[in-house]
């Protein structure tokens, strides 16, 4: 395809932009018309193909401000009458909506909601959801976005991402091309195979990317125009939504290997032929046996990141460096027993032992002997090696073969007690009192989601521990008061990393993800917890400060990114945390011309 040349008015005569000559700043194209890098009080034009006036910019949601057109505007763009008289600040429209969320009992409706408003007004969406994080960020994504994707075709209003099918095989480029903001610096794809613990979702695992991006605006200030979630629709093993007539996928079986290979490379050279070698792929809630191939194959051609292998790992590890405060000791002198080795389990183990190794100098091998994983068949031991997939194959250590959980403990003695299983109810009450009698502050992190799937709740880990228990979980807990003290779980979140570490990749232009980047945004995670929230058994900082801490992973991770060679945006900034915040999107009203 030749040059893209819109057509621009400009004061009754028109200009012309040839986009595809302006390449810029992360591999797509340049900020043509300076809104990325315009200060929130300038001025700007909205450009659509036109200037944007009238219903057409109402119905926008980049340029949409519904009742917060001032006169002068709704002169200037054609919108008398097209509103209300009243002219309402954007922190009304923010309190008004936020009353209005909250008449919502069901969580569902309240996510419905939000995305409604996403897709009118986008600048009020991440203003409601930067402000009032702690409150929505359950709603936008776990433990609501599974049950959104479990019902988002019955509940889908309007595209919000690229659907990529085996239909559009050898035309996956024209179907990148179609996708309006051509500037893109970060996708999220899912195949949709095992969307949290629910399984196989097939084309509704829309709702993961679509959530996953929305939070790398709001909490990592990656704009939302340089945003692109994709669903990849190979089919559904999934009976329920192949006898649906509503359902929005391709109606057969899921393909698998070399006709999912084969689409896959497709994929990923598109993206690259696109976008450019600096836009980050992010993959997303695929199955573990493509996950780790996808993954290994993609990390030495692709800037590629698994935030279900990588990102939990991060932040599960700042949340065991953390606890060393509360616990005493370093990290190898714990010992860490799995329930799950799949991609998070083994995601973790693997980060665990790269930092025991790199601050004890020990061999990668001889840190994995403290770390043991449970699977669905008991203990992974040296007997079972001849059996064992090749991600777990590392993990099988010398001893007699277990089959459950509470011997494991009993044999092992773990000081810290992690769950990655996907599996609802496995820490029971034996599992936790074993913990509690052989340690006086048992570590226990039940991670799997949403909240229906955690391997126990905050309130039976307290309670059963006597009060004693450190524990964190992947979906939120309301606080717990026990014997007159209130204890205030940890949420073991991706979204404290992710959003910051993807930030720090676009800053230095990485070009490729290596793992001292995420052990370096561990330690800037585990950096942010203060003397007070120890005080509270926390072992990770509130969400209510998420951009600042984002801001400061993003520096960590793009120092790294600067002394391993690996990036191209030179000269390096000379202060990374400002330069961070510099780059941050801001949801705030921009005045028009």
């Amino acid at each position: 395809m030749g040059s893209v040349v819109e057509e621009i008015r400009n004061g009754g005569g028109h200009s012309v932009v040839d986009v595809d000559s302006k390449v810029g700043f992360g591999g797509g194209i340049e900020d043509v018309y300076g809104e990325d890098c315009a200060t929130e009080d300038q001025v700007l034009t909205p450009w659509t193909a036109s200037v944007a006036s009238g219903y057409t910019l109402l119905r926008d949601p980049h340029y949409n401000k519904g009742l917060a057109f001032t006169e002068k505007e709704r002169d200037a763009h054609y919108l008398r009458g097209l509103l209300p008289p009243a002219v309402l600040t954007q922190e009304l429209q923010e309190k008004k909506l936020m009353q209005n969320l909250r008449q919502y009992e069901v969580p569902l409706h309240r996510y419905i909601a939000m995305m409604d408003l996403q897709e009118r007004n986008e600048g009020l969406f991440y203003k409601l959801l930067i402000d009032n994080v702690e409150e929505l960020l359950p709603v936008v994504y776990t433990p609501t976005v599974g049950e959104a994707c479990q019902k988002y075709g019955s509940i889908f209003r309007h595209p919000q991402g690229l659907y990529i099918s085996l239909k559009e095989k050898g035309k996956i480029l024209e179907v990148l091309k179609n996708w309006p903001q051509r500037g893109i610096q970060v996708i999220v794809v899912t195949d949709g195979e095992r969307i949290l613990g629910l399984g196989d979702l097939g084309c509704q695992g829309m709702g993961i990317p679509v959530g996953k991006l929305s939070l790398y605006t709001a909490l990592g200030g990656v704009p939302p125009s340089a945003c692109l979630p994709i669903t990849i629709d190979v089919g559904t093993n999934n009976e329920k939504l192949l006898n649906d007539e509503f359902y929005i996928g391709l109606k057969q079986r899921r393909a698998t290997g070399q006709e999912y290979a084969e689409l896959l490379e497709e994929f990923m050279t598109a993206v690259k032929q696109n976008y450019g070698e600096k836009v980050l792929v992010q993959f997303e809630d695929f199955a573990n046996h493509n996950a780790f191939e996808l993954l290994s194959k993609y990390s030495k051609t692709h800037l590629v990141f698994n935030d279900d292998i990588q990102g939990t790992a991060s932040v599960v590890l700042a949340g065991l460096i953390a606890s060393l405060k509360l616990l005493g000791g370093t990290l190898g002198d714990h010992t860490f027993l799995f329930l799950g080795a799949g991609e998070a389990g083994t995601g973790i183990a693997e980060l665990i032992a790269l930092e025991i190794s790199k601050k004890t100098g020990a061999p990668l091998e001889e840190a994995r002997k403290k770390i043991w994983l449970v699977d669905s068949k008991g203990l992974i031991v040296k007997s079972r090696l001849g059996s064992l997939q090749h991600f777990k194959q590392p993990w099988a250590h010398d001893h007699e073969p277990i089959k459950q959980l509470v011997d494991a403990v009993k044999a092992i003695k773990p000081t810290v007690l992690i769950g990655t299983s996907g599996v609802g109810k496995q820490f029971t009450k034996d599992v936790v009192e074993t913990m509690a009698s052989l340690n006086e502050k048992p570590l226990i992190l039940a991670l799997s989601n949403p909240t229906s799937q955690a391997e126990c709740t905050a309130e039976e880990a307290y309670t059963w521990t006597k009060g004693r228990a450190i524990f964190g979980s992947g979906s939120p807990f309301d606080p717990v008061e026990y014997e007159n003290k209130l204890l205030v779980p940890g949420q073991a979140n991706n979204a404290y990393i992710f959003p910051g570490f993807g930030l720090g990749l676009i800053m230095a232009g990485a070009i490729r993800v290596h793992d001292d980047m995420l052990l370096a945004a561990s330690e800037a995670l585990a950096m942010q917890v203060s003397e007070e929230h120890y005080a509270k058994g926390l072992i990770y900082p509130p969400f209510t400060n998420i951009r600042k801490i984002s801001a400061n992973i993003a520096a960590k991770v793009a120092a790294k990114v600067y002394e391993l060679g690996l990036a191209s945006n030179l000269p390096r900034p000379k202060d990374l945390v400002k330069y961070a915040e510099s780059c941050m999107y801001s949801p705030r009203y921009r005045s028009y011309r």
